[in-house]
């Protein structure tokens, strides 16, 4: 188990390297133009606040020095300071990624309850009208596209819910004045995102299960004698749950970086209106942070699904 975890860890930290080379490359090397115009959005600056520029940011060094000081910045957490906001990029980072977690956090839960239930229901019952309309509406949902559906949601609610926004600002700062607040703004978010994430989970569990219903200890559960509740919950659904627990910790990262076009319809003030500002505004410093965080956290969670795999699939500790 230590040599596996050992192993996993070391290609996550070769894949953090080579996304931490990919981001110098991207923002530093094949973005066009002059570096200064980009901070400054074209505003005219006079040469001497040009070169003054070029040396407070790095860019006036050979392009191996800049990359040896973008290294040692990222290895002291300094991930430079954002041109828009006039802080540095790791902060205005902490402060979005509550607000983040808090929306993928509760819409993975609910994705993955309501995925699992609807998926072992289908299965079970495949060919019916539930397996048939529920199938169906998942794969309308999952081929619908996120910021449509979350502009659809806001046409048909209109006054409703917050169309933006966390809290409202006069609203009490006690706690639970806060927490019904920011429950009544994330109910469209969630909805959107839950919505196109949750078909999924219901799609291959449905598929898992329907191949695990053929299998030869089912047919021995059923030959003991158990009922088919008992052989469905204690012999079928655990061996199905793998390819979807498996699927619920690869597509969570993916989650929080997908959750961009949700936010930015919402103004939910999380990392992906975050990264849609620096995009706007050409905050290069900004976009590399976002993009190194949103990165990171798909290779985190590709290292949990792994390591998770390894605990409940006996298969996996054997090979």
């Amino acid at each position: 188990m230590l040599r596996y975890t050992a192993t996993k860890l070391g290609a996550a930290l070769v894949s953090l390297a080579l996304i931490a080379v990919l981001g110098f490359v991207l923002f530093r090397v094949l973005i066009p133009g002059d570096p200064v115009r980009i901070l400054t959005r074209g505003a005219p600056v006079t040469p001497e606040g040009a070169d003054a520029l070029r040396r407070q940011y790095g860019f006036d060094l050979p392009l191996w020095q800049q990359f040896l000081r973008y290294a040692g910045n990222l290895l002291h957490g300094d991930l430079g300071t954002s041109a828009q906001f006039k802080v540095p990029v790791a902060q205005k980072i902490g402060e979005r990624v509550g607000p983040t977690l808090l929306l993928v956090g509760v819409a993975t839960l609910i994705a993955v309850a309501l995925g699992l239930w609807l998926g072992t229901r289908s299965a079970w019952r495949r060919g019916s009208r539930f397996d048939r309309v529920s199938t169906g509406i998942a794969l309308t949902l999952w081929s619908a596209p996120t910021f449509w559906l979350g502009l659809l949601l806001l046409s048909v609610t209109r006054g409703l819910f917050p169309s933006g926004g966390i809290t409202y600002p006069d609203t009490p700062p006690d706690f639970w004045s806060q927490a019904v607040d920011t429950a009544h703004h994330m109910v469209l978010p969630l909805i959107t995102l839950v919505a196109v994430v949750y078909a999924q989970y219901q799609l291959v569990m449905r598929s898992s299960l329907v191949e695990e219903m053929h299998a030869d200890h089912l047919l021995t559960a059923r030959a003991k004698g158990l009922r088919d509740d008992r052989v469905r919950r204690h012999h079928a659904v655990p061996n199905a749950l793998l390819p979807t627990v498996t699927l619920v910790f690869l597509h969570l990262g993916l989650v929080v970086s997908g959750a961009v076009t949700v936010e930015t319809v919402f103004s939910w003030p999380g990392l992906g209106l975050l990264t849609y500002e620096a995009l706007r505004f050409n905050d290069v410093f900004l976009l590399q942070g976002t993009f190194l965080v949103l990165a990171a956290a798909v290779v985190a969670m590709n290292l949990l699904a792994d390591l998770l795999y390894r605990v409940l699939d006996p298969r996996v500790r054997a090979a």
